[in-house]
């Protein structure tokens, strides 16, 4: 199939690149020509895992291509994805501009039936309002999809070639067999296409990340409490996880979540049930608890060297909001290193990945390392905000040998408290003893 791809961000690169692994024909579309150029030398301008390798060979076989003419890329497509950035407002309701105004555009340009998808992530009504966009000034006959993504970062490639489900939302037969047949190759081992009006399938999206916000804000509660009960949070989400009523994944406590896609959705919901006079109690608490994780280790840190942080080095492990990516989008980590700054801490940092975006925001106002181990050099603390694996078996003698006191705040909760106290560290970590 012919495919069109508006936006070359996260989802449209990872989109676009996976639609061209199966055989598809996919334009990419985008304003900025020096992005495009990268692109098209094959330079991914995101780290996800797998995609460079998909990305490179799909344009090596002429499957995946560039412009930044959207006329040039409705033309020659028979699907429209609009993967347009839709970020939130100082009140939580997203920013519906980039897609209603492409739309518009598209109203001007298609010249016969089209099947245009909304892949972005969209309040609930979006599909009419791209409907009535396009409509101003289209002359032909369309329809408008919702297909949201639910892409892991870390796992969007495996996610997207492998999806549990694939979410369609259209009131046309037309529309559903061109969907049908574009995922088909998807679902071959059996996983389910879901078909739904387009505004239940908007809902889905905002509401399975919700509900998996939800899950993590409820593991950190009950991490805090077994602080207070002198409890092991390990041992109750082993416990609670094996009941298959509620699973074992997102139970994993620690110093919250992050991103681009939970804390926007969460918000996104609260401001469109707001929109419709329902007052989301439940959300409007994980978001709280969030807030409050996202820094909960720093009064640890604190207490422990007498109430003053000002002058210490803490060594910080970890700035991407979640292992596997780049992406620092509201990481816990940028919320702490903003405190610790504000309480005169002197930080020294590493990341797999992410040290790029970091250094664009804070510039000189910290310092980074080469490897894990140069941060450690004369640092009063070691503290874990991301579980990279290469953070969870480091060597601890050369850690210990590095540092000026044994003593490591971790917000992820690494390491076995019995290993650590046989290691003689001071030991700090979420919803469990401290050794």
């Amino acid at each position: 199939m012919k495919i069109s791809i508006i936006g070359t961000g996260y989802v449209g690169l990872v989109s676009g690149t996976c639609f061209a692994e199966t055989g598809n024909q996919v334009i990419c579309v985008d304003i900025d020509e020096n992005k495009l150029q990268r692109l098209r030398d094959g330079i991914v301008p995101i780290y996800e895992p797998q995609l460079d390798v998909l990305f490179e060979r799909n344009i090596r076989q002429g499957r995946l291509t560039f412009t930044n003419s959207l006329k040039e890329a409705v033309d020659q497509s028979d699907l429209i994805f609009l993967a347009l950035p839709t970020p939130p407002g100082e009140d939580g309701s997203a920013d519906l501009s980039y897609v209603l105004n492409v739309a518009k555009e598209l109203g001007k340009i298609i010249t016969e039936y089209k099947v245009i998808v909304d892949k972005s992530t969209v309040p609930v009504g979006t599909a009419e309002k791209v409907t009535a966009a396009v409509q101003e000034n289209a002359r032909v006959d369309f329809d408008v999809v919702s297909n949201p993504e639910f892409l892991r970062e870390g796992f969007a490639v495996e996610d997207f070639l492998k999806p549990d489900r694939v979410v369609i939302g259209t009131s046309s037969e037309k529309a559903k067999k061109v969907m049908e047949e574009l995922y088909r190759p998807f679902v071959r081992q059996g996983n389910p296409i879901i078909f739904m009006d387009e505004k239940s399938a908007e809902l889905t999206k905002y509401a399975a990340n919700s509900f998996l916000a939800t899950k993590i804000s409820f593991m950190n509660e009950i991490a805090n409490i077994c602080e207070l009960l002198d409890a092991d949070v390990d041992k109750v989400r082993i416990g609670i996880g094996s009941d298959t009523r509620i699973g074992k994944r997102f139970l994993f406590s620690g110093i919250g979540y992050g991103g681009s896609c939970f804390p926007k959705d969460v918000k996104a919901l609260i401001r469109s049930s707001n929109e419709v006079g329902y007052d989301f109690k439940i959300l409007n608490s994980v978001e709280q608890v969030n807030s409050i994780q996202k820094t909960i280790i720093v009064p640890k840190m604190r207490n422990y060297f007498g109430g003053d942080l000002k002058n210490k080095k803490i060594a910080l492990w970890g700035l991407a909001f979640k292992p596997d990516t780049d992406d620092v989008r509201e990481a816990p980590s940028r919320y702490i290193i903003d405190e610790l700054l504000k309480q005169g801490v002197k930080i020294s940092a590493f990341d797999p990945e992410a040290m790029d975006n970091i250094k664009a925001i804070y510039s000189d106002k910290i310092s980074f390392g080469s490897n894990e181990y140069e941060v450690l050099e004369n640092a009063d603390a070691l503290l874990i905000a991301t579980e990279w694996g290469v953070f969870r078996n480091p060597d601890f003698s050369r850690v210990a040998q590095l540092l000026k006191e044994k003593v490591i705040f971790d917000g992820r909760n690494l390491y076995d408290l019995e290993k650590m106290t046989s290691l003689g560290f001071r030991y700090y970590s979420i919803g469990r003893k401290v050794i």
